[in-house]
C-alpha cells in the first residue's frame, strides 16, 4: 500500500514540475501600436471603439496587438514601424 502512495506522489510531483517548466517556456509578450490590420487588433482602437477586433484601419496607431517581447519596433509596416506608444 505504501508504494502506491509513494508512486502516486511521485506522478504527481513529476506533473507539477513538467507544468512548471511549460509555464516558464512562455515568451513574454508587450503592447505593439500600429501594427494590427483593420478588425484584428487585439484591444483599444480609440475613441469610439471598444475593444478587440474593433479597429477601422489597417495600422491604426492607437490599436495595438501583443507581440513577442523586444520584437515591436523591428515590425515593418507600409506606415512605418511598431511601436511601443500609441500614434496619433
Amino acid at each position: 500500500m505504501k508504494l502506491s502512495h509513494a508512486a502516486f506522489a511521485a506522478t504527481v510531483a513529476l506533473g507539477l514540475a513538467a507544468g512548471a517548466a511549460q509555464a516558464q517556456e512562455k515568451p513574454k509578450m508587450e503592447k505593439c501600436y500600429g501594427v494590427a490590420r483593420a478588425g484584428q487588433n487585439d484591444c483599444k482602437a480609440g475613441a469610439g471603439t471598444s475593444c478587440a477586433g474593433t479597429s477601422k484601419v489597417d495600422y491604426q496607431g492607437n490599436a495595438w496587438k501583443l507581440v513577442k517581447a523586444g520584437t515591436c519596433t523591428s515590425i515593418k509596416t507600409p506606415k512605418g514601424n511598431g511601436s511601443l506608444t500609441e500614434k496619433s
